[in-house]
């Protein structure tokens, strides 16, 4: 492991925020709203942060030490980050840096890994663990198949959950998740992040108790065009973007030629019949 000097967080989380960008005359918009939650800082003491554990950041260096990955876990402490990386390239292991050092830092917090399905909650569970070690008898994994009197029992004795976006709905609507005391929230596969999916209910719900938490968002590929990408970064409260395209020179010692294999598969006698009764009533209309 190593350590690396930074900004504490109550320097950044009480620094003073832009106000370049003003609301609008016409009244509040659920971006507004959620941009005010984003910068609105509180002058006070953070609750439950240690000042000994905070003066550092720790980086595993028991495995081959990338630079764009460093780079990305170090950013992603000090701000809301959206780190773009394409699929095998590491995304899980800054990930799990990130929510390592926020672990450490609030010895009391909640850290939270998001993920789609239940399948995958599983596998960055099981991923996060092993890259950083955090003890087992302080993880949960809560999916549809944990019953809520369960998952009371959890929000109350454990402090890192890998869960499915509508469970943290579910929760944070019956109060039964501890909101004030989530310090470093993980979004998988962020780009689904648009209009009332679960995940931007997650963020706004959470909003509405604490502003004193992280947010960091993955995704292969953040959206299919500038509208989208700005969607999801509206509805997440990203504040900077971490990218490394395919053909990005920082990443081509770590990636693999990708070899495309053709197999055309006949379609059968009875699927052949088929498709030439549908050709044949196409052409008579």
């Amino acid at each position: 492991m190593s350590g690396g000097r930074q900004r504490t967080l109550p320097q950044v989380w009480r620094a003073p925020r832009s106000t370049a960008r003003q609301r609008d005359a016409g009244g509040d918009s659920d971006d507004d709203l959620l941009l005010a939650a984003a910068a609105a800082a509180d002058p006070g003491p953070l609750q439950g942060f240690s000042e000994a554990a905070g003066s550092i950041w720790i980086y595993p260096t028991n495995l081959p030490v990338r630079p764009y990955q460093e780079r990305m876990a170090g950013a992603a402490l000090l701000a809301n980050t959206l780190v773009c990386l394409p699929t095998g390239l590491g995304k899980t292991f800054v990930a799990a840096v990130v929510m390592y050092n926020f672990y450490r830092w609030f010895p009391s917090g909640k850290v939270l890994f998001l993920a789609p399905t239940k399948p995958l909650v599983a596998q960055q569970m099981e991923a996060c663990g092993r890259v950083m070690g955090i003890p087992c008898r302080d993880m949960a994994e809560m999916t549809g198949g944990t019953q809520a009197l369960g998952r009371r029992e959890l929000w109350n004795t454990k402090r890192v959950f890998f869960l499915t976006p509508q469970i943290m709905v579910n929760d944070l609507s019956r109060g039964t998740c501890p909101a004030v005391e989530i310090k470093c929230l993980v979004i998988d596969e962020a780009h689904k992040a648009l209009g009332n999916h679960a995940y931007c209910q997650v963020v706004r719900e959470l909003s509405k108790y604490t502003n004193q938490f992280r947010v960091l968002a993955l995704s292969a590929t953040p959206g299919s065009d500038t509208k989208a990408v700005q969607q999801v970064i509206s509805n997440l409260l990203i504040a900077q973007i971490e990218v490394c395209a395919e053909d990005s020179p920082e990443i081509q010692p770590y990636s693999h030629e990708r070899q495309v294999e053709k197999i055309v598969v006949p379609l059968g006698e009875e699927l052949v019949g088929i498709q030439n009764t549908y050709i044949e009533e196409s052409l008579q209309n």
